[in-house]
């Protein structure tokens, strides 16, 4: 923000607008930058009135209302920046509206600078073209050492951390506001009465919390990997080439950061798990985006929300963002000038250009089901690096994923005909196996005795799969993907 802040008002912009919950750190970056250019720094809210920042004892309360501050800051002379906090709260009066534009347009000229500074953007239509907007990033990797270094050093306390955990106590914080982190890392050693390996743990639960608190995002424990994946061997093969992507040696070859794949197949074929595996493969942590989530009621809110989850991803980067179901988010973007304003289109339209142009290390596993519902605009190369296409599992397949589900729960794979019960359960998911399992394990759990290769093959004779009830579906799904899609499994359907 420093510097675009610097440029902006040496080219005498007269509004400018910073968007920032950290409203301390913003005063902080503004005062040293009204330092470097001899300027004062007047700070105005609605309930201290104005103060000079380098006297903040002295605070004018008369001076607390909005048209009266901004009839004062076009009468006062001399070169100042005017921090207005929170001035977003007045924009529903016109009258407020009309006064903005008014001392806009009359320190157009002169040597001042108003700085609306809010934790939310919310621009009349009446100042779009008045003002400028300049985003406030969060914490640094640097900035974050140099605070731990702080609260080492101010607390006394003893440290056993080396170098490597060091630096992922910092990556552990990475996302969160200065504040916020301050407050985590000391909790941690609250805690453990000293800055160890459990404080990374504990700092990293703390962002959990404050993540999922954003209500856009959610911070998910991952408790699977690709073990758990039954099939699916090409699929596995490309991610496994990209594991070390992410990193300063893949950077020095002159590779770029994988951007991530769509998952288009069958319902219960494994889209989600693969997503939630490839954190856990990669180490890196996992990030849900409801799609669902980010359109709000108010005109404008949708789109700033999507900028603040991309901010948000971007933060905590290296890490995996997961959009299940894509289409349903964005099913309707075709009719969205008629429905919702184009809200939906401008959301979607973001979306995809961030998928275009983003060159952080946030790689994105979006998965689809129906692919007639999926905007055309989102298959186009360059959004994704592959769009695989996820089928019915394979006689060999479906073996592993028994395989899987048996050990998962216990048993042991070799007492079962796994063969047999593979020939048995043609046309079916994996979903549909596990589901099929766990019948089987209630019905001998109700007769007191071991899980039998019987009671799983009754089960399965019961069982209609839904390629059966949506072979319609299915089969314009793969027609589709024939052309359009790379296949994950080396033998397919």
């Amino acid at each position: 923000m420093r510097k675009d802040l610097d440029t902006y008002i040496r080219a005498r912009y007269p509004l400018l607008y910073v968007v920032t919950a950290e409203e301390e750190r913003a005063l902080r970056e503004i005062d040293a930058l009204a330092g470097e250019q001899r300027k004062k720094v007047m700070i105005w809210s609605c309930t201290e009135g104005w103060y000079n920042s380098a006297t903040p004892a002295r605070k004018d309360a008369s001076k607390r209302d909005p048209l009266m501050v901004l009839g004062a800051i076009i009468e006062e002379p001399g070169a100042a920046i005017y921090v207005l906090r929170d001035f977003h709260s007045f924009f529903q009066d016109h009258s407020t509206i009309r006064r903005l534009r008014d001392a806009a347009l009359a320190i157009k000229q002169s040597n001042k600078t108003i700085v609306l500074l809010s934790p939310v953007l919310k621009i009349p239509p009446e100042l779009e073209k008045e003002i400028t907007l300049i985003d406030f990033n969060l914490p640094s990797e640097n900035n974050l050492a140099a605070m731990v270094d702080e609260i080492v050093k101010s607390a006394s306390i003893p440290t056993q951390l080396d170098k490597r955990e060091r630096e992922r106590l910092v990556r552990a914080a990475m996302g969160l506001t200065e504040v916020e982190a301050e407050n985590a890392i000391a909790k941690a050693v609250v805690v453990t009465g000293a800055l160890d390996r459990r404080a990374i743990d504990l700092v990293s639960a703390e962002k959990r919390q404050i993540i999922r608190k954003s209500g856009l995002l959610e911070f998910y424990d991952i408790q699977v990997d690709m073990n758990d994946v039954g099939g699916l061997d090409v699929l596995k093969e490309w991610l496994r080439k990209r594991a070390r992507a992410f990193g300063d040696e893949a950077r020095a070859f002159g590779l770029p950061s994988p951007k991530g794949i769509l998952l288009v197949g069958v319902q219960g074929c494994g889209k989600s798990l693969v997503a939630k595996s490839i954190a856990n493969a990669w180490k890196l942590p996992l990030l849900r985006l409801d799609v669902g989530r980010l359109f709000a009621g108010l005109v404008g809110s949708s789109e700033e929300n999507l900028r603040s989850a991309i901010k948000l991803a971007t933060s905590v980067a290296p890490v995996v963002l997961w959009t299940d179901e894509v289409e349903k988010g964005f099913s309707g973007v075709g009719s969205s000038n008629f429905s919702d304003a184009g809200t939906a289109a401008r959301v979607f339209g973001s979306f995809i250009t961030w998928l275009q142009e983003k060159t952080e290390p946030v790689f994105v596993v979006a998965t689809a089901n129906d692919v007639s519902q999926l905007p055309p605009e989102l298959v186009r190369k360059g959004r994704f690096d592959e769009v695989f296409f996820v089928d019915l599992p394979t006689p060999q397949e479906r073996q592993e994923i028994f395989r899987i589900h048996l050990r998962k729960r216990n048993r042991d794979p070799q007492q079962f005909n796994l063969a047999t019960l593979a020939m048995a359960s043609e046309g079916l998911s994996g979903a549909e196996i596990e589901q099929a399992i766990i019948a089987a394990l209630y019905e001998a759990f109700d007769q007191n005795r071991p899980l039998q290769t019987e009671d799983i093959l009754s089960v399965l004779q019961e069982t209609v799969p839904i390629s059966q009830m949506m072979s319609e579906s299915i089969n314009a799904l793969r027609e589709w993907a024939r052309q359009r899609a790379r296949p994950a499994s080396s033998k397919m359907q």
